[in-house]
């Protein structure tokens, strides 16, 4: 992890003690041990170090450089993992419990092994996963349950999200044009590809769905003279947008509600919607795409930019609760296309372009993670404890390695409602690499 801040080492944040007589004197951990070091002598996409009261195990081969080294500070944890797999695993790494000098080629490793041998869980876990189902299922995006979700995640303060966002507060996917860019840069360059591949213009309406902190709304105006309508369910999320759109003196061209897209009303040439499609739920998703279909005026056309998952997944996807459902995304879903053509074909609405940009998050969120980990004495200032460092953490790593394995992608979809008659701007857009 020679690219993150010194500070950030195995031993962060651990237990202090990794007496290996724990194991010895509880038989239950003892047997979890041997169960769980047992599953990894299949590896062999990557290796891992197990160290532990001095012992020091290594399992698997090296494959594309992918090495870790796993530090053991409790054998709870091994009790965790044999009940909880992956979601185990992870609550583990919160407690302190283990810790890992590289979680990317960690969870790179996992996803290579889970794609090769199959990803299902332990016995007990399958047992188990009803009660996490009855979880999820209590977290169903309603419109009440909807705000409830978006409030666990984004309205943990806009001074937290400052620290590891560029100027532009965007929270998803840059694209980055060249090797040397900046985040500010790919920022403004996803910005301009989406505004040149709606063929924004001044005469134009747009409807946002899903505000963030106005990063879009106030770029669309600001470049494309442009009229934007955006609305949230985060009352952070509006209160921030709100003062941003005023201190640029945009607000004769921007109006921001605080509404849920089931509730808009009105017709616009032109919608957005910037990774919010996550939060809408499996069961909503043939309902969003039928809102957006009927507030887009005839041949208007609409830009997605969403994450997906690989198809062969997805259904596994929709009825597993993992680290991210569970703790970081509560109510969450991903899209697949598959899922979307379906949604789509319920609607007047048609595909006129598809562009993959998923390795483009991959960077992003190291990124992320690198400022994160670099203003931690901040984060400690917001309020925030060891644990939840360590949760987010965790899931920056988790979420980079989902995109650099190609498990999890990000695309932009044009979508266009009825016959177009003008010339398509697309092809006029350059490809990204």
């Amino acid at each position: 992890m020679s690219n993150l801040p010194a500070p950030w080492t195995s031993e962060t944040f651990s237990y202090s003690t990794d007496d290996r007589s724990l194991t010895r004197s509880n038989p239950a951990h003892a047997v979890a041990r041997r169960l769980v070091l047992r599953s990894l002598e299949a590896l062999d996409h990557g290796l891992i170090h197990i160290v532990e009261g001095g012992e020091r195990r290594c399992f698997g081969r090296p494959a594309d450089g992918l090495t870790t080294t796993i530090h053991i500070h409790h054998p709870l944890v091994y009790r965790r993992i044999l009940i909880g797999g992956n979601l185990g695993a992870s609550e583990g790494l919160m407690a302190g419990e283990w810790t890992c000098d590289d979680l990317v080629a960690l969870c790179r490793i996992l996803i290579r092994h889970g794609q090769s041998h199959g990803t299902e869980n332990p016995w007990m876990t399958r047992l188990l996963r009803p009660a996490a189902h009855l979880y999820h299922a209590f977290r169903r995006n309603t419109r009440h349950g909807s705000r409830r979700n978006i409030a666990a995640h984004y309205d943990l303060g806009n001074e937290f999200y400052r620290l590891f966002l560029d100027e532009s507060m965007m929270y998803s996917s840059a694209i980055f044009p060249d090797p040397e860019s900046t985040l500010e840069e790919a920022s403004i360059f996803k910005l301009d590809r989406i505004c040149q591949k709606l063929d924004l213009s001044a005469d134009d309406h747009v409807l946002e769905i899903g505000t963030g902190w106005g990063g879009f709304a106030l770029h669309a105006v600001a470049i494309y003279g442009c009229r934007v309508t955006t609305t949230t369910i985060s009352q952070e999320q509006y209160d921030l947008a709100t003062e941003r759109v005023a201190e640029a003196g945009l607000s004769d061209r921007v109006t921001v509600l605080l509404q849920d897209y089931r509730d808009l009303t009105g017709e616009y040439d032109k919608i957005v919607s910037i990774e919010m499609i996550e939060a809408v739920g499996a069961q909503y998703v043939p309902t969003f795409f039928q809102r957006c279909a009927a507030l887009l005026k005839p041949h208007g056309r609409m830009l997605l930019q969403g994450i997906t998952i690989a198809e062969w997944a997805f259904a596994r996807h929709l009825r597993s609760v993992d680290f991210i459902k569970r703790y970081i995304f509560p109510g969450s879903t991903l899209i697949s296309i598959g899922s979307v053509a379906a949604a789509v074909q319920t609607t007047d609405l048609r595909f006129a372009h598809v562009e993959d940009i998923g390795l483009h998050y991959a960077r992003t969120l190291r990124e992320w993670r690198r400022r994160f980990l670099s203003r931690l004495s901040d984060v400690a200032d917001l309020g925030f404890d060891d644990r939840f460092v360590r949760m987010w953490d965790f899931y920056l790593a988790y979420c980079e390695a989902g995109f650099s394995e190609r498990y999890t992608s990000n695309v932009q979809l044009v979508l266009a409602r009825g016959t177009a008659h003008e010339p398509d701007p697309l092809w006029d857009v350059q490809p990204t690499s």
